[in-house]
């Protein structure tokens, strides 16, 4: 089992999330300068250029917090708009095929979870070691749970 990490483990994308945060927070101060600094826009409109600022850096926000946390019991999958506990029995098969934008957990009840904590997009190594570590700690797991399950 060496190829398993200690848990608790989290994968995430770090440099996608750095760029993204990175890119939100450059885009809403330019944004909003860009508003504050127009001499000829009254209040309102000045604070519609903030909020449109602040609305970009919550969407580039939501982007950058996806991610999957192992541990003891299970894994969580936050993905851009939601959040799922699974039990380590619930995660069948762990894939990241060739082209695949993320992976995928195949899960008992015959569905598919895409968790976006493990992409390929810019850090194409990095998925593959994460999701093989993963792979690795749901099959140790599952298998550990299945031999509980029986004595």
């Amino acid at each position: 089992m060496s190829d398993t990490p200690s848990l608790p483990v989290t994968f995430r994308p770090g440099r996608t999330r750095a760029i993204l945060l990175t890119a939100g927070v450059l885009i809403f101060l330019t944004i909003s300068a860009i508003g504050l600094l127009l001499e000829q826009l009254g209040p309102g409109e000045r604070l519609t250029f903030v909020i449109t600022g602040a609305l970009i850096f919550w969407v580039l926000a939501l982007l950058a917090r996806v991610r999957v946390v192992a541990d003891d019991s299970g894994v969580t999958v936050v993905n851009i708009a939601s959040k799922r506990r699974l039990d380590w029995a619930e995660i069948v098969q762990v894939n990241l095929r060739p082209g695949d934008p993320w992976v995928f957990l195949n899960l008992s009840d015959g569905t598919s979870l895409p968790a976006l904590g493990i992409q390929p997009g810019i850090a194409k190594q990095r998925a593959i070691a994460d999701a093989r570590a993963l792979r690795a700690l749901a099959e140790a797991r599952s298998t550990a749970v299945g031999a509980d399950d029986r004595g």
